[in-house]
C-alpha cells in the first residue's frame, strides 16, 4: 500500500486541479461574452467618426451658427471610445488573470509528479482503465490547457494593443478579427478534456 502513496498523490493533485479548470473556464468565456458588445461599440463609433470625417458641415446653414462643432463632436467620440477601451483593458485583465490561475494549478501538479516520479515509474504513470485516463495522458492534457489559454491571451492582447484612432478602418475591422481567433482556436479543448476525466473526478 505504501507504495501506491506516491501515485495517490499525484491522482489527487489532478483531482484538484480539473475542477480548478472547469471554474476558470467559466470566468473565460463569461469574459469573451463581455467582449462582443464592447467591439461592436468600438466598431460603431470608428464607423462614426469616418462619417464625421467627410460630413460637409458647413454646407448645412442652420450648423454654421456652431463654429467647431466637428471638432467638439470628435472629441465627445474618442472620449466615449477612450471608455470602451477602458472596459476592453479590464475584460482582458480577466483573461489575464484566468491563464495565470490555470498556470500555477498546473505548475502545482507537475510539481508533486516530479517528487514522486522516481518511485511512481513509468508503468504505472501510463497505466489507465475503463474509467480512469493514465497519469501520463492527464498530465499531457493539463499542459495543452495551459498552452490554449496562454496563446488565447496573447493573440488577444496583441489584437487590442493594435488599436490607433488614426486607423478607423482596423477599428471597423476588429470584431471580425477577434471572432477569426476563435474560429483559428480548438475552442471545444477544455470542455472535452473535463469530459475525458468526468468519470476519474466522481472516482
Amino acid at each position: 500500500m505504501a507504495q501506491d502513496q506516491p501515485l495517490l498523490a499525484v491522482r489527487e493533485a489532478l483531482r484538484g486541479c480539473f475542477p480548478a479548470v472547469q471554474e476558470q473556464q467559466r470566468r473565460w468565456r463569461g469574459a469573451l461574452g463581455d467582449c462582443r458588445p464592447l467591439l461592436a461599440a468600438l466598431g460603431s463609433l470608428a464607423e462614426q467618426l469616418q462619417a464625421a470625417q467627410v460630413a460637409r458641415l458647413d454646407d448645412a446653414p442652420p450648423l454654421r451658427a456652431f463654429p467647431g462643432l466637428r471638432e467638439r463632436l470628435r472629441r465627445k467620440q474618442l472620449e466615449a471610445g477612450d471608455d470602451v477601451l477602458d472596459k476592453l483593458g479590464e475584460t482582458l485583465a480577466t483573461l489575464l488573470k484566468v491563464r495565470d490561475v490555470v498556470s500555477r494549478h498546473v505548475e502545482q501538479v507537475f510539481e508533486v509528479y516530479e517528487q514522486h516520479a522516481d518511485a511512481i515509474g513509468i508503468d504505472a504513470v501510463q497505466r489507465a482503465s475503463a474509467v480512469s485516463p493514465s497519469v501520463a495522458d492527464m498530465l499531457e492534457w493539463l499542459q495543452d490547457i495551459e498552452r490554449h489559454y496562454r496563446n488565447a491571451y496573447l493573440k488577444r492582447k496583441y489584437l487590442l494593443s493594435s488599436i490607433q484612432w488614426g486607423d478607423l478602418a482596423n477599428i471597423q475591422a476588429l470584431p471580425k478579427a477577434w471572432d477569426q481567433i476563435s474560429e483559428d482556436e480548438h475552442q471545444s479543448l477544455v470542455q472535452d478534456t473535463l469530459l475525458n476525466v468526468s468519470f476519474f473526478l466522481e472516482e
